[in-house]
């Protein structure tokens, strides 16, 4: 074996990497995981602040989750707190939206919802992973009942304009296509000895045993039309009973098709830590969440609170707002310390007197453009047609995925389904539409997909987040440059104040990260008030 071969020659784990890379999903979780989006989360438990000095003063600015549960942990520890908020409600991006809402954006366009009762769509977050522990632990103690929600659906669509003549095809025949391929090529090269510089004859015998098995294989060792690839993919006459109850087998998809749809990323998005089963909602929408922190800690919330300018000195802080429930009178809050959680695209517009490390901080770190569209429906012509109950279809168009509901399963009348969840280029042209423009793209695009769509449309509703006066984006979106040279200033506490939300967080655009930011951010500042940091 020359040097040559021997720098080309896969090792186990390079092979096994490939393997993943091949599927989507290496490549991707390295990738989310370097940004901090994919990791398990660190919650021990509610944090200890016992010897609070009575009399000592906190406000909180911001009633999103990170402020309510910042009061609700101060204020069972002794300290005396008092929570600002700009909207006339608490939650934060915690929200979610039903009949008789409206929701108006930067600009004026005014939305009326108009879903029929029960119904509602969660514009922000809608589901959390299994491993969110400190989110689920405040959930049960604030008597917020929670059900499973359904991701991952066999039944449901992988579409791509590029193949399969632009029809949709179900996922399991896709995944089933592409993890028979990728078998058979694995297998082949075993058994052309193209493996045997880089494995031992065991593990070779092993491995090869396990692409027959994963991969559905047949006794030749191909990927092919025939019983083991129907039990997977899908029969074209399923099994019945009777004289006529022999199933016929389905046709695999030609392997360029396959190819040519490069949806390998839609398949492989299960994979993800922080997209694996189980998943949770809360029951009867999103914002049942910040209704329950909401119900903790409603008597020191003042609502309508428009936060201008925020001052410190060594003695302690002082809050300039407006009072917009009363013509935006003038009015300002002392106190000795300030968690504020204000998103920072919000914040980096504000009169905040903080060092020069955090201010750039605060300005350092963009914010996701993020459009989420709910679509009510007649009927749930997904169920009753095409026995797609739950989880998500995905599509190359811009709207990028529809996503069915994972409660009422079997109801009859209007139900609503998510008919589009878009980032980045896709989030930037649909928030720049109008609302009804939104809507019309949104079933042009989902038509593709269910040619039920325009028949059944009733309303929709569509929210851009970057145009949603109080936060003016999604959520944080740290760079790996941004992050090493900000984060730690970002999360400092700065004389008398100390930040937390989402961005403080290695863990941006989910509702955990809020939770443990706000325990980290009150445990140091409650150090720092006992005069132990």
């Amino acid at each position: 074996m020359t040097d040559e071969t021997q720098r080309q020659a896969p090792t186990r784990r390079q092979m096994l990497t490939r393997i993943g890379v091949l599927a989507g999903s290496a490549g991707l979780y390295q990738a989310m995981t370097s940004l901090g989006h994919a990791m398990g989360t660190d919650f021990t438990g509610p944090p200890n602040l016992s010897g609070a000095k009575k009399g000592t003063r906190i406000v909180v600015l911001g009633a999103g989750l990170a402020g309510l549960l910042a009061a609700y942990e101060l204020r069972k520890a002794g300290y005396t707190v008092q929570v600002l908020e700009f909207q006339n409600r608490g939650g934060g991006r915690n929200i979610s939206l039903r009949g008789g809402d409206t929701l108006t954006e930067l600009g004026g366009a005014t939305q009326k919802v108009n879903f029929a009762p029960g119904n509602y769509i969660n514009p922000g977050p809608w589901r959390i992973p299994y491993h969110h522990q400190g989110l689920l632990h405040y959930c049960q103690q604030f008597g917020v009942a929670l059900e499973p929600f359904l991701q991952l659906n066999h039944n449901a669509y992988v579409h791509s304009s590029n193949a399969f003549d632009g029809k949709p095809v179900r996922y399991r025949e896709y995944a089933s296509d592409f993890f028979g391929y990728t078998a058979e090529l694995i297998a082949k090269s075993i058994d052309q000895h193209k493996l045997d510089d880089a494995m031992t004859p065991d593990e070779l015998a092993q491995m090869a045993s396990a692409m027959r098995a994963w991969g559905g294989l047949n006794a030749e060792g191909k990927w092919a039309k025939g019983a083991s690839s129907s039990l997977r993919r899908g029969f074209d006459k399923p099994q019945g009973g009777g004289m006529t109850g022999a199933p016929t087998y389905s046709d695999v998809f030609p392997r360029s098709e396959i190819l040519k749809a490069h949806a390998w990323n839609d398949i492989s998005f299960f994979e993800r830590l922080d997209m694996q089963t189980t998943m949770f909602q809360p029951v009867g929408g999103m914002d049942n969440i910040g209704k329950g922190f909401m119900r903790q800690v409603h008597d020191i919330v003042r609502l309508n609170a428009k936060v201008s300018a925020i001052h410190q000195n060594d003695q302690g802080v002082q809050i300039q707002w407006n009072d917009m429930a009363n013509g935006g009178a003038a009015q300002t809050t002392e106190a000795d310390y300030c968690v504020c959680t204000i998103p920072l695209p919000i914040l980096s517009q504000l009169d905040i007197q903080v060092s020069g490390p955090m201010k750039a901080a605060i300005a350092a770190v963009p914010y996701a453009s993020s459009v989420k569209l709910g679509l009510e429906f007649k009927r749930r012509f997904w169920e009753e047609d095409e026995q797609i109950y739950g989880g998500i279809s995905f599509t190359d168009q811009q709207i990028s995925q529809i996503s069915y509901p994972s409660a009422g399963t079997f109801t009859k009348g209007p139900a609503v389904l998510l008919g589009g969840y878009m980032f980045g280029p896709a989030a930037y042209d649909f928030a720049g539409m109008t609302p009804q423009e939104r809507i019309e793209n949104a079933l042009k695009q989902g038509q593709k997909i269910h040619a039920q769509y325009r028949k059944e449309f009733s309303n929709g509703v569509s929210l851009a987040w970057s145009r949603m006066p109080w936060t003016l984006g999604c959520c944080s979106m740290w760079s790996e440059q941004a992050r090493k040279a900000h984060y730690k200033d970002l999360v400092a506490i700065d004389n008398r104040i100390v930040l937390a939300g989402e961005h403080a967080s290695y863990i941006g655009c989910w509702q955990e990260g809020a939770i443990l930011s706000s325990l980290d951010a009150i445990s140091r500042l409650h150090k720092r008030a006992m005069g132990a940091a």
